[in-house]
């Protein structure tokens, strides 16, 4: 049976009359990819920002892999790995020195060219971030996120702007990290991306929890309510055929 890693119960945020999150409460199983989704301005970002202790709550009980988020916020942050934004990395250091600068800063020994390897970016190693395409700079950014050998990653909308092939070569080293035993949290605002990647997802809306289960599980309640598309569903999407027809290979931007 999968051990809980995090548990959430009957968290709240507010912001002077603002309830943000109202009474959220869920769990997250050890080695699962898990779904956070919503509208903006939902509750996730602040649910997420709590948990991976970047902020701080009104009330309510976080645990992670059994510490309290009360008691114990460094040990937390010493199991997590989260998706740094474009203004965590240093413009004149190349990947190398970037990957080195952060082992040091979680006093860790890392071998670069290994986790370059792990997200097929060997050949940038020399490269400065901002010359990565948009692929290319997602896949560093996740692995940023592995660099102290985290229990759980969070990943921000790690796929929004990609080309097919960048966003689905994504996908599969998102599978992999899960494959290896890393627990997955992420948002996205692609619901097809929840739906090929989340073993769960728990779906907020105005600071609330209005779903929570499996992709496939959800879709079956709908259709049991008596929903109907308005028009058959295909066997294919355009982005299949996209595929299709231009390949599975990644292209990096000349």
């Amino acid at each position: 049976m999968s051990k809980v890693i995090i548990r959430v119960k009957d968290l709240h945020k507010q912001y002077g009359n603002f309830h943000a999150v109202q009474g959220i409460s869920f769990e997250v199983m050890e080695g699962e990819i898990f779904g956070l989704l919503g509208p903006n301005g939902a509750g996730k970002s602040t649910t997420l920002e709590i948990i991976e202790t970047l902020r701080e709550k009104t009330s309510g009980d976080v645990w992670v892999n059994d510490f309290n988020l009360d008691e114990s916020p460094n040990e937390i942050k010493k199991l997590i790995g989260v998706q740094l934004q474009t203004s965590g990395y240093y413009p004149s250091l190349n990947l190398t020195e970037l990957i080195t600068l952060f082992a040091g800063l979680y006093n860790r020994r890392t071998d670069p060219m290994e986790l370059l390897d792990k997200v097929n970016l060997r050949d940038k190693a020399k490269a400065k971030y901002k010359e990565l395409s948009g692929g290319q700079k997602q896949r560093f950014s996740i692995a940023t996120t592995l660099i102290n050998q985290p229990k759980i990653i969070f990943l921000d909308e790690p796929t929004t702007g990609l080309d097919p092939q960048a966003r689905r070569n994504l996908w599969d080293l998102i599978r992999t990290i899960r494959n290896n035993g890393t627990t997955v949290i992420i948002t996205t605002h692609y619901m097809d991306e929840a739906e090929v990647l989340c073993d769960r997802v728990a779906i907020i809306d105005r600071g609330k929890i209005i779903g929570l289960n499996s992709p496939d599980k959800l879709i079956d309640e709908l259709v049991a309510s008596g929903f109907e598309r308005p028009r058959e569903v295909k066997k294919a999407n355009l982005e299949d055929v996209f595929i299709h027809m231009t390949g599975h290979e990644l292209r990096e931007e000349k």
